[in-house]
Order: C-alpha cells, then structure tokens, then sequence
C-alpha cells in the first residue's frame, strides 16, 4: 500500500462537475493497493497516518498530529502509484491490485479513517476526479508498506 499524504490549507475533489469531497485544513491523501496488500496493512498505515505529526506548533515546529489540529481528511484512490516505468515509456499498472480487491481495501481504508473520529471525504472509486489543493509548506510524505 503507497500513500502520498499532502498537508493542505484545502482540498477538493470533482467527479462529473460535482464536488463529492471537500476539506478545510488536513490531508490529501492519495491512496495505491497492491495485490499483496491486507486489512492488516491498511490498519498500520491508517494509525501512522492519525499520528503523523507533521503539523506545526507555537514554535512553527511540525510536531501537531491531525486530530490536535482538527484536521480533515480527504482519500483518494489512485492506482497508478503502482505505475511501472521501467521499460518503454508507457507505463504498466501490472503491479497495482485488481479493481475489485483495491476497492474493497479502499473502502475499508475510509471506513477505518472514520472510526478515528476525524471527518473524511473521499472520492469516488474508478471515476474520473479532478483533484484541487492548496498543498501547505509545501509538505508531501510518502507513507508505505
């Protein structure tokens, strides 16, 4: 499982000209599975993505988590993390998890994200989003496993 966490001001996502998911100050986060990946993983990387203090403090030090901050979340789903480039110039999403099991764990992800008590958006699995951010710092983490 690959995540690419951006710290944002706001973020927004658009599927068909509607907004279906909109946050304030939070996390953006782009969200791969692989073929291997499990319920197991997937409640690792939500617990490190809670607890990432990334956030700054009264000393513009990053030391806040996304709760002491009352952070937002909003998941995104996007297989071609998994994109392999290594031959040619076309990439191969080979590595990436069949739909039907990336959707699944997607949707777990959310789920468990929710039961943290903090307010998640997401997109729309397998649609064709447009994504808008105002990333802050800029701040970008790469979270895997």
């Amino acid at each position: 499982m690959k995540l690419v966490v951006q710290r944002v001001k706001h973020a927004s996502v658009e599927v068909e000209n509607k907004k279906v998911g909109k946050i304030g100050q939070g996390f953006l986060v782009l969200l791969g599975i692989g073929p291997n990946d499990t319920k197991e993983i997937a409640d690792f990387l939500v617990q490190k993505l809670i607890k990432l203090r990334v956030f700054e403090d009264e000393n513009q030090k990053m030391n806040l988590s996304l709760k002491e901050v009352q952070g937002e979340l909003l998941l995104i789903s996007q297989f071609t993390l998994y994109a392999d480039c290594s031959s040619g110039n076309r990439p191969s999403f080979t590595n990436a998890a069949k739909p039907e099991k990336a959707k699944e764990l997607y949707e777990y992800f959310i789920q468990k994200c929710k039961e943290e008590e903090v307010p998640v958006e997401h997109g729309i699995f397998g649609a064709d989003m447009k994504v808008e951010l105002l990333n802050d710092g800029p701040v970008t983490i790469l979270l895997e496993k």
